[in-house]
């Protein structure tokens, strides 16, 4: 694993972007995507960002190192969508929302940790379906399917770069 919190998190962040917008397009195009309100996009991308936390901290545990390559990952993502030339929405918005999601989703984890990770994964995705497309069960599952793969990735990625 990378040592240094911040150049953790910059990794991440080179993995993140890519995925996010990759596992986006899966669901985009899937039969679910019919269901998708306007603003699933930016509820996609909360969930997305909270799976690279979860494979921060998969990967190096709850300790000062791996809260500062959160805020390292954060300050990345956040530099990223501060460049953008014509950015989706206000930043202000957009880390309103995360910081929405992220105490839902987190949460959730609390509650169902000791019941195991089919039943995080689950319902995570269940609660990022009510924001994207009204609780749409086929958003749910595909929802709650692509953020657990992204962090189980996102875990592996940390764990093995030196």
């Amino acid at each position: 694993m990378i040592a240094d919190p911040t150049l953790r998190a910059r990794a991440l962040a080179e993995l993140y972007f890519p995925a996010e917008a990759r596992l986006w397009g899966d669901l985009a195009e899937s039969e679910a995507a019919s269901a998708l309100a306007p603003a699933a996009r930016g509820e996609w991308e909360c969930l997305a960002l909270y799976a690279c936390v979860r494979g921060l901290v998969a990967a190096g545990g709850f300790n000062v190192e791996t809260a500062a390559a959160v805020d390292a990952l954060h300050d990345a993502v956040i530099a990223y969508w501060t460049a953008q030339v014509a950015p989706a929405e206000a930043l202000d918005v957009r880390r309103a929302r995360v910081a929405e999601r992220y105490a839902e989703y987190g949460r959730i984890g609390q509650e169902l940790e000791a019941k195991g990770a089919h039943q995080v994964t689950r319902a995570l995705g269940e609660a990022a379906a009510r924001h994207m497309a009204g609780g749409d069960p086929r958003v749910a599952e595909m929802a709650g399917e692509l953020h657990e793969a992204l962090a189980e990735g996102a875990a592996e990625f940390v764990r093995t770069r030196p």
